[in-house]
């Protein structure tokens, strides 16, 4: 843990190699899914021991400005991060996971794709800009959102009751947190309809995946088509690539 928070810091306390989002923005939603077991997986996976967002200080400053437009252009939207840096053996145990025989526990995420296949369609990859720093996971919520259930969340719970999870296809995020745009699918759905572009969606599905994207671009993010949530700072990248242990930072 020393080493970790030698390399994470607040962005007050000096340029460090990563930095604390929760220090540059707190107003951004934070929901890291690779701290706990909702995720692909089904499991928390290695180097998550705390569920905080470290980036790159500029590209957490990026993120901000992104954050700052949302909010002050009356569109009542603002963001969520599901993912951050990443460990590099996060990435190893993504690779494990994915090279292990079918087991079905997790197959809502990638129901029309084979594990076997995650890899070559590059869903899952060897390295990733992740592991630099650079990379975030993150949708777009509504910033004052009814807190009453949902259609998506009832069906969850239906689905819930007969022990068989909703495909990742046929939900979004929405179903666990009714203030989420829906975005056509859920976060992590390893399949042709999260491309970006990708047909079969609806008009507000187009319109909420565009909206995030035109926000990112404008602050120098690079989206990858094959995952509407992933962009990439590329101003950030120095070539570095680090495995400290994401903790909590005070």
């Amino acid at each position: 843990m020393t080493n970790a928070l030698c390399v994470v810091a607040r962005v007050e306390a000096g340029e460090q190699p990563l930095v604390a989002l929760r220090s540059v923005d707190p107003s951004i939603k934070q929901d890291i899914r690779y701290a706990g077991a909702d995720n692909f997986t089904g499991r928390r996976v290695a180097g998550y021991e705390a569920a905080e967002c470290w980036l790159r200080p500029q590209a957490a400053r990026a993120l901000a400005k992104v954050q700052a437009d949302l909010l002050r252009d009356g569109s009542g939207l603002s963001l969520k991060v599901f993912d951050c840096y990443r460990p590099k053996r996060a990435v190893s145990a993504f690779m494990t996971w994915a090279e292990a025989a079918e087991d079905g526990g997790t197959r809502s995420y990638h129901p029309n794709v084979a594990r076997s296949q995650l890899v070559p369609r590059g869903y899952i990859a060897s390295v990733s800009t992740h592991s630099k720093g650079i990379a975030v996971d993150l949708t777009l919520v509504r910033s004052q959102a009814a807190k009453k259930g949902n259609s998506e969340q009832q069906a969850m719970a239906v689905q819930a009751e007969i022990g068989k999870p909703l495909s990742c296809t046929q939900t979004s995020d929405r179903a666990a947190d009714a203030a989420s745009l829906d975005m056509g699918t859920a976060f992590d759905c390893f399949d042709p309809k999260s491309h970006t572009a990708s047909a079969g969606l609806t008009a507000e599905q187009r319109q909420a995946r565009q909206t995030l994207k035109r926000a990112m671009e404008r602050h120098g993010f690079a989206n990858y088509a094959k995952e509407w949530w992933h962009f990439t700072f590329g101003a950030a990248d120095d070539g570095r690539v680090f495995d400290v242990p994401v903790v909590a930072v005070e």
